[in-house]
């Protein structure tokens, strides 16, 4: 489950952060998204909340969010950054290549695999990130 916006003000409060009314629907908009949207995609959901708050405020919102640890930016292999708050509960992702849909999910027996691997090499997990690039197993295969 994600944070709402009150976790998300927490946050800001907690690093000091003014929150602008600006910040509040960044916040809103951002906790009430269901999926990764990138800066652009964000920015259309919040103009149509407030049309006052510019494309370069949610970028610069965006970064310094990221920067705070209140976000996670990931690529998915399309160089935008797509963003999510920060989860309570790590999971990993899974993005359909057809469809550009990010599933995210969570296996304690890739966790366990993981933790196995780095105590066998030696080290101990501070941070992991895992994506699955898949395409669907009944896609329609090119005729050819």
């Amino acid at each position: 489950m994600r944070p709402g916006a009150e976790a998300i003000e927490l946050a800001c409060s907690k690093h000091r952060l003014r929150m602008t009314g600006q910040r509040r629907v960044i916040a809103r908009v951002l906790s009430e998204a269901i999926d990764h949207p990138d800066v652009r995609e964000l920015h259309r959901r919040i103009a149509a909340v407030d049309p006052g708050i510019s494309l370069s405020t949610v970028y610069r919102t965006m970064k310094l969010f990221q920067d705070k640890g209140i976000v996670e930016r990931h690529e998915f292999g399309d160089s935008r950054g797509h963003y999510e708050t920060v989860p309570q509960l790590h999971h990993d992702h899974l993005i359909n290549l057809q469809t550009g849909d990010v599933i995210e999910f969570r296996s304690e027996a890739i966790e366990r695999l993981q933790e196995k691997i780095a105590r066998e090499l030696g080290f101990e997990i501070v941070n992991s990130r895992l994506e699955l690039y898949a395409l669907p197993l009944n896609r329609k295969r090119p005729a050819g």
